[in-house]
C-alpha cells in the first residue's frame, strides 16, 4: 500500500514537471490579452529580474557551453516574458496612468522616480543608452560569435568524428565513450546554431523596447489630453515617467540576459568557471601587477591628478604582486632546507646476488623528462589510462592479454622523446609535446597550418605539431587532431599489434588454456599435454597471429587440434587445418559486409610452376629467381590496385601453396593477406579482380 502511494506521488511530481513548461508559456501569452492588476505586475517584474540574475550566475559558473544547453530556449522564454510584461504594463499605464505615479505598480514607480530622479528627460537618455549598449555592443557581438562558432563547429565535425574513430580504433576509448563524444559533437553544433538564432530574439527585443517607449509616450499624451482633460505638460510628465519606468524595468533584465549570452558563447571549455579563470589568468602574473602598480603610482604623484585614488589602487596592486612574488621564494627556501639536511648514511655494499639480475621487460616505454607528467600517477597522467584501455582492447580483439608495459623515465633521452622496446630491444621512437596537438594529414586536407612539420610515428603520415589555439581550425581543414598522450598510445598500440606473435609466450599460452578450462575443463585436459605439447600449441597460435588471425575462438582451435594431433604433428600443417576451421572468421575479418569477395588470383600456369617448385625445393628457395622476381613485382602492383579501389589486398590460392606464398610475398607486400580456397565459406561469392602471372 505504501509502495503504491509512493509510486503515485513520484508519478504526480513527474507529471507536474512535464506540465510546468507548457503552463508557463500559456501564462506568458495570456498576459498579453488579460488585464493584470498593479500588484500582479510588481510580482512578475520582480520575477523577471530574479530570473535574469539566476541566468547570469549560471552562465558564470558553467565549465563549458554545453553545461547550459537549455540557454537558447531560456533566452526565447525570457524575451517573450519581457514583451508580455511590456504589453500588460502598457495597458495599465494608458488606462490608469492619470491616477498617479503608482498606477502601474510600485516597481515601475521606483524605476521611474528613484533611478532617474523623477526627470523624464534623463530617463529617456538613460533608457536609450541602455538599449543601445544591449543592442549594438553585447547582443550584436554575442550573435556574431555564435554565428561564427556554429559555422566552425559544423565545418570541424568531420575532423572531430575522425579523431573519435582514431581513438576508438587505437583502443584508447570504448564504444560507450565514443558514442558519448559523438553525441557531444552533435550537441555542440546544435547549441551554437540555436544560439545564433536565439540572439535574433534579443536584438528584436531591443528594437521593440525603443518603439514601445515612443508609442507609449505618444499614446499617453493623447489619452491624457483628450480623455482625461490633462494639460500637455502634466500628461507628458506623468505618462513619460511611467513609460520610462516600464522601459527600464524591462531593459535592465534584458541587458543582464544579453550579458549571460555573451559569457556563454565566449567561454573556452576548461575545468574552471569564469571567476576562477579571471583570477588565475588576469591576476596570476605578479610582474603584470607590479608594473601596473608602478604606472598608477607615477600617475598619482603628478600634481592635479586624483592622487588619493591612484595611490590607493597602486598600493593594493603592489601588495598583491608582493604576495605572489613571496610565495615561490618561500617554497624555494623550503626545498633548499630539505636538500641541506644530512643525507642518510650509505649502507655498506654487499656481495652480488641473484637479486641483482634484473629480468628484461617484455614491453617497455621510456620517456624524456618533459613527458613524465603524462605517466605520473600523482599528476593523473592521461597516458596511463590510455595504456590500460589499449591492453583491454587488444585482449578483446586479438584473444590474449599482453604483458604489462613497464614505464620509466630516461634522462639520456631528449626532453620530448619517448622510446618503445620489446624484450629490452628498442623497436620504436618518437617525439611528443605536452600541451600541443598533432594534426595528422589523412590525405585530403583543405588548408595549411602553422607549426613544426613531422610524421605520425605510428603510420608515417605527414603531420604538424600545432598550438592548442589552432585545434578547431585544424578540424575545419580536415586534419585528424590528437594530443600528445594519444600519439604515444597509438604508436604503442601499433607496435603491440605488429609484434603480437612475440608477445605470446608460454606463460600467456598457459593462461589462455587455464581461462578456457574454466568453461571446458575436459577439452583442455584431454589435449594438453597428453596429445600435444604446450610448445607445439604455442607455435600454432603464433603462426596464426603472424598472419593477422586473432585467436579469440580458442574453443574451435582446441577442438580442431584434438581431432588432428593423433595423425598430424607438423605445426605448419596443423596451422593450415586450424585456418580452415576458422575460415568464416578469417573471411569476415577481411570482408565484414556483403557476400561478395573481390580477390586476386594466380594464373593456372603459374600455379603449376609453383606447385612443381614446392615439390622440388620444399619452400620459397625452390622458386627460380626470375620467376620469383616477376611474382613479387606483379603481386605488388595488383595489391596496390586493390587498395586504390578501396578493397583489401587478398590473394586466393590453392591450399598446398598458401603457406609458401604467404611467407614469401608478405616480406615485400606487408598489407597482403593470402587465403586458401578451403577457408572460403560456401555462402561467399568469389569475384577475381586481378590475375597474377597472366600473359599480356
Amino acid at each position: 500500500m505504501n509502495d503504491s502511494l509512493a509510486q503515485q506521488g513520484i508519478a504526480g511530481r513527474l507529471n507536474l514537471r512535464q506540465m510546468l513548461a507548457p503552463l508557463l508559456i500559456v501564462l506568458i501569452l495570456s498576459m498579453m490579452v488579460l488585464p493584470l492588476p498593479a500588484f500582479a505586475l510588481d510580482v512578475f517584474f520582480t520575477f523577471n529580474i530574479a530570473i535574469s540574475i539566476m541566468v547570469l550566475l549560471v552562465a558564470m559558473y558553467t565549465m563549458k557551453p554545453l553545461d547550459f544547453a537549455i540557454f537558447p530556449t531560456v533566452l526565447l522564454v525570457t524575451t517573450l516574458l519581457r514583451l508580455s510584461l511590456n504589453v500588460a504594463s502598457t495597458r495599465v499605464v494608458l488606462l490608469h496612468g492619470h491616477t498617479g505615479p503608482d498606477a502601474a505598480g510600485k516597481v515601475i514607480e521606483a524605476f521611474g522616480h528613484f533611478l532617474v530622479g523623477g526627470n523624464y528627460a534623463v530617463g529617456i537618455v538613460v533608457f536609450i543608452i541602455l538599449t543601445l549598449i544591449n543592442f549594438i555592443v553585447i547582443t550584436k557581438g554575442a550573435g556574431r560569435i555564435a554565428e561564427v562558432s556554429a559555422r566552425f563547429t559544423l565545418d570541424a565535425m568531420p575532423g572531430k568524428q575522425m579523431a573519435i574513430d582514431a581513438d576508438l580504433n587505437a583502443g584508447l576509448i570504448g564504444e560507450d565513450e565514443a558514442r558519448k563524444r559523438r553525441s557531444n559533437v552533435a550537441l555542440e553544433a546544435d547549441f551554437y546554431g540555436s544560439m545564433d538564432g536565439a540572439s535574433k530574439f534579443v536584438r528584436g527585443d531591443a528594437v521593440a523596447g525603443i518603439l514601445i517607449l515612443f508609442i507609449n509616450i505618444i499614446g499617453g499624451l493623447i489619452v491624457g489630453v483628450l480623455q482625461h482633460d490633462m494639460s500637455a505638460g502634466d500628461a507628458a510628465k506623468v505618462y513619460t515617467l511611467l513609460t520610462i519606468g516600464d522601459g527600464l524595468v524591462a531593459q535592465i533584465p534584458a541587458l543582464i540576459i544579453s550579458t549571460a549570452a555573451g559569457l556563454v558563447v565566449t567561454r573556452v571549455a576548461t575545468e574552471q568557471d569564469v571567476g576562477q579563470q579571471l583570477v588565475a589568468q588576469l591576476f596570476g602574473n605578479p610582474m603584470v601587477l607590479a608594473l601596473t602598480a608602478g604606472i598608477l603610482g607615477i600617475l598619482g604623484l603628478i600634481p592635479g591628478m586624483p592622487n588619493l585614488v591612484f595611490l590607493l589602487l597602486a598600493s593594493v596592486l603592489g601588495y598583491l604582486a608582493w604576495r605572489q612574488f613571496k610565495s615561490p621564494i618561500a617554497a624555494a627556501k623550503e626545498r633548499s632546507v630539505e636538500a641541506a639536511q644530512p643525507a642518510a648514511p650509505v649502507a655498506e655494499s654487499v656481495e652480488a646476488s641473484w637479486s641483482d639480475v634484473v629480468p628484461v621487460d617484455m614491453l617497455g616505454l621510456e620517456v624524456g623528462y618533459r613527458l613524465i607528467p603524462l605517466v605520473d600517477r600523482g599528476q593523473a597522467g592521461e597516458l596511463l589510462k590510455r595504456i590500460r584501455g589499449l591492453r583491454k582492447k587488444f585482449a578483446q580483439e586479438i584473444g590474449f592479454l599482453p604483458a604489462q608495459v613497464h614505464i620509466r623515465d630516461n634522462l639520456e633521452l631528449r626532453p620530448n622523446v619517448y622510446r618503445l622496446s620489446l624484450k629490452g630491444v628498442p623497436i620504436g621512437e618518437g617525439e611528443a609535446f605536452p600541451g600541443q596537438y598533432l594534426a595528422i594529414n589523412p590525405g585530403r586536407v583543405s588548408g595549411q597550418l602553422a607549426g613544426a612539420a613531422t610524421k605520425d610515428p605510428a603510420f608515417g603520415l605527414p603531420a604538424i605539431w600545432i598550438d592548442a589555439s589552432l585545434r578547431e581550425q585544424a578540424h575545419v581543414f580536415g586534419y585528424t587532431v590528437v594530443d600528445a598522450s594519444t600519439v604515444i598510445a597509438t604508436h604503442l598500440n601499433h607496435v603491440i599489434l605488429s609484434h603480437a606473435t612475440e608477445l605470446l609466450g608460454r606463460q600467456e599460452t598457459q593462461a589462455l588454456l587455464d581461462h578456457l578450462a574454466t568453461e571446458s575443463p575436459k577439452l583442455v585436459e584431454d589435449l594438453v599435454p597428453k596429445q600435444i605439447a604446450l610448445g607445439a600449441l604455442q607455435r600454432v597460435l603464433q603462426n596464426l597471429l603472424d598472419e593477422g588471425v586473432n585467436i579469440r575462438d580458442m574453443r574451435t582451435i582446441i577442438e580442431t587440434l584434438a581431432e588432428l594431433v593423433p595423425r598430424v604433428q607438423d605445426p605448419i600443417e596443423l596451422t593450415s587445418q586450424v585456418r580452415i576451421a576458422l575460415g568464416r572468421a578469417i573471411v569476415q575479418q577481411l570482408y565484414p559486409t556483403g557476400n561478395e569477395m573481390q580477390v586476386m588470383a594466380l594464373d593456372p600456369g603459374l600455379e603449376r610452376l609453383l606447385g612443381q617448385a614446392l615439390q622440388g625445393g620444399g619452400d620459397a628457395g625452390g622458386i627460380e629467381p626470375g620467376l620469383a622476381d616477376t611474382l613479387l613485382r606483379e603481386t605488388a602492383v595488383a595489391a596496390q590496385h586493390q587498395e586504390d579501389l578501396g578493397l583489401p589486398a587478398v590473394l586466393l590460392v590453392p591450399p598446398n601453396l598458401r603457406w609458401l606464398l604467404s611467407r614469401f610475398l608478405r616480406r615485400a607486400v606487408q598489407q597482403l593477406r593470402v587465403i586458401s580456397n578451403g577457408e572460403v565459406p560456401d555462402s561467399k561469392i568469389i569475384k577475381v579482380t586481378s590475375i597474377i602471372g597472366a600473359r599480356k
